[in-house]
């Protein structure tokens, strides 16, 4: 694709209104489709794919596998809490960001890509993987986390385009090179690993030459000290609010898989895997919306701000819908093409079932949370998961210990109630002061 587009923005830009009700709708739609189109696509190849791990892979071997896709995942929630609010206020903000703040951040990423690198690594080893396994995961971690903010970059500057072209190129090598190894029978943990390598560099690749030479400069150019303000006042309590928003969201994942291991993980696994399309959608949308919030905040437009708040939770809910009928279709007419022997298909609907509920209330939630990160709240929404981490880990873990790990989700769904209870009341608070 084209380089000609700049790598810093031009702060002030306004989203255009419509000129009737209808124009509107129809302009929200496509708005929704432009914005999702990209996250869908992920969406469906991982829900393909982890389609594919249940069916060529053992129970063991597919919960270690879902247990990349949550770990993962986290690396790059990390990575936007890090530097995708942060991206979006200093491209967005009455001064322009320079190419030595860019730099700034640049350098600050491939630091922490190479951080998250070895964390992955160390859970997978863990997780029970073996050395060569655990090593490929790490380097897809890698590249994903650079992906990662290569995406809030686009987003922060304006250029969704380049975010979609490499949403797009991800999932189409990933579905292509799975489909090679099952035509040659090579589907094996391995040679799955190293596809998930292959679709993720190609991304990174799709955010075009002037962004690979100037994250590469990073290397030598750029100063981490010019990245401590930002630290200081911004990212570390996004930072804070994630790694604890996390705990309130997967504690099961980690507390199963460690204490129970990987086969124990698989049956919530396969509920989750029916929640896949809702759940990256939802945590897809908040880096274009967060800039739209950002930009009609700082023009003072207020009003502008709340209906996209709207208009996103409506986006969350109509996605859920879709994805638990889809969900409720195949387990009552269809459960043969997910399931095989080892699934129980009654615990496997009342995980499903969990499921929706724990992504209804995030779905509720996420748009408060993500007007809060606009106005700058971080630290009270760090607050909110901080407490909300507390009782999901506590419930978690006497729910897994007690009852075993279906019924540990009652924990996660636990703190997700906390959560959601604490960022309405600070969202309320915030309307009341800024309003």
């Amino acid at each position: 694709m084209s380089d000609a587009a700049p790598l810093t923005a031009t702060a002030g830009m306004d989203r255009v209104k419509a000129p009737s009700a209808l124009g509107g709708l129809v302009s929200l739609a496509l708005h929704y489709a432009f914005n999702t189109l990209g996250p869908i696509s992920i969406a469906g190849a991982h829900f393909l794919t982890s389609l594919l791990f249940l069916r060529f892979l053992p129970p063991s071997q597919f919960g270690l596998f879902s247990f990349v896709f949550v770990v993962v995942p986290f690396a790059l929630s990390m990575g936007g809490a890090l530097f995708g609010a942060a991206l979006v206020n200093s491209a967005n903000g009455k001064v322009p960001m320079t190419d030595g703040e860019l730099a700034a951040y640049m350098k600050a990423n491939l630091l922490y890509a190479g951080l998250a690198t070895l964390a992955i690594f160390g859970l997978m080893i863990v997780g029970t993987a073996g050395m060569e396994l655990a090593a490929i995961v790490s380097v897809y971690g890698a590249l994903m986390t650079i992906r990662w903010f290569a995406r809030c970059h686009a987003y922060a500057v304006h250029q969704m385009p380049r975010a979609i072209v490499s949403d797009l190129i991800y999932s189409s090598v990933l579905i292509g090179g799975l489909g090679v190894l099952i035509v040659t029978r090579n589907f094996t943990p391995v040679f799955a690993a190293s596809i998930l390598v292959l679709c993720s560099g190609c991304a990174v690749i799709g955010f075009g030459r002037q962004f690979l030479r100037a994250q590469a400069s990073a290397l030598w150019e750029g100063s981490l000290r010019a990245f401590l303000p930002i630290w200081r006042d911004l990212a570390r309590w996004s930072l804070l609010g994630v790694i604890s928003t996390e705990l309130t969201a997967n504690a099961h994942a980690y507390l199963v898989t460690l204490i129970s291991g990987p086969k124990a993980f698989a049956l919530l696994a396969v509920g989750s895997l029916f929640m896949r399309p809702a759940s990256l959608v939802i945590t897809a949308l908040p880096d274009a919306e967060r800039a739209s919030m950002a930009r009609s905040l700082n023009a003072g437009k207020f009003g502008d701000a709340m209906r996209t708040v709207s208009q996103f939770r409506m986006a969350g809910l109509v996605v859920l819908a879709g994805t638990s009928a889809l969900a409720a279709i195949i387990m009552i007419w269809f459960p043969q093409l997910i399931l095989k022997r080892g699934y129980e298909e009654a615990s496997v609907i009342t995980v499903v079932c969990m499921w929706v509920a724990i992504m209804a209330i995030r779905a509720l939630r996420t748009p408060e949370s993500v007007l809060l990160q606009a106005g700058g709240e971080f630290k009270p929404l760090a607050s909110a998961s901080v407490n909300s981490s507390v009782v999901s880990l506590t419930f978690t873990t006497i729910l897994l210990l007690a009852f075993g790990p279906i019924v540990s989700m009652g924990g996660v769904m636990a703190g997700e109630v906390v959560m959601a209870l604490q960022i309405f009341a600070q969202a309320r608070k915030w309307r009341v002061q800024h309003g």
